[in-house]
């Protein structure tokens, strides 16, 4: 399944212009925050769809009855962009573990590039519910190669992937690759160009909130 966010209009279209906006751009707490809000509001709609159980909670008057999630997911983010978004997931899963993975791609003779994983810091995912959270989904070769090899390594009950921005090319990648994936997205762009940044996009979401790479 595809859900889109901004197909229904809602106040996260704000936050979402604003991060698009060139010249908003230019306050990077700003540009993180609106990466957080729009984090939590995919969180809660994500959470729509967990397992919930009745619990009673004891109020100064009585007793009430509410459905709680059943567990927690575990959340994970590719090192660095995706922090801001990460942390809107966190600030309503606050019970969650997080996982953290390092990768870059490199570039080949041809033009083409190749992803290679660093490092993977992540709790045990053996039937648990994963939702993994990247601000850009470009080509989709990133998260497609993440998530394989944490599924060669635990049993995942359940796989979330979330974006701000998708790419229609990274979103078939994604469908074709991992066709069990529930997908997540605030935006869906058509365009890419020969270097996997989407078209309008917002150009590079980790110089965007953490400072230029030298």
């Amino acid at each position: 399944m595809i859900f889109i966010l901004n197909k229904t209009n809602s106040i996260a279209n704000r936050f979402l212009a604003e991060l698009r906006d060139a010249n908003m751009q230019q306050d990077k707490q700003r540009f993180r925050l609106n990466q957080e809000k729009l984090g939590e509001i995919l969180a809660y709609e994500i959470s729509k769809t967990f397992k919930y159980i009745a619990a009673e909670v004891q109020t100064p008057l009585g007793t009430a009855t509410i459905n709680l999630p059943n567990d927690a997911p575990v959340l994970g983010t590719i090192l660095r962009a995706g922090l801001p978004f990460h942390q809107g997931f966190m600030n309503y899963f606050d019970q969650s573990a997080s996982a953290f993975i390092t990768a870059y791609s490199k570039v080949k003779r041809a033009g083409d590039f190749v992803i290679r994983i660093d490092h993977i810091s992540t709790p045990n995912l053996d039937g648990k519910t994963f939702i993994l959270c990247d601000t850009m989904l470009a080509t989709g070769q990133s998260i497609v190669d993440v998530c394989k090899e944490l599924m060669a390594q635990y049993k995942i009950a359940s796989l979330h992937i979330a974006a701000i921005i998708a790419s229609t090319e990274g979103i078939a990648h994604l469908r074709a690759n991992l066709p069990k994936a529930k997908i997540w997205v605030c935006a869906v762009d058509e365009e890419m160009t020969s270097k996997a940044y989407i078209v309008p996009g917002l150009g590079d979401a980790g110089d965007l909130a953490f400072g230029e790479k030298s």
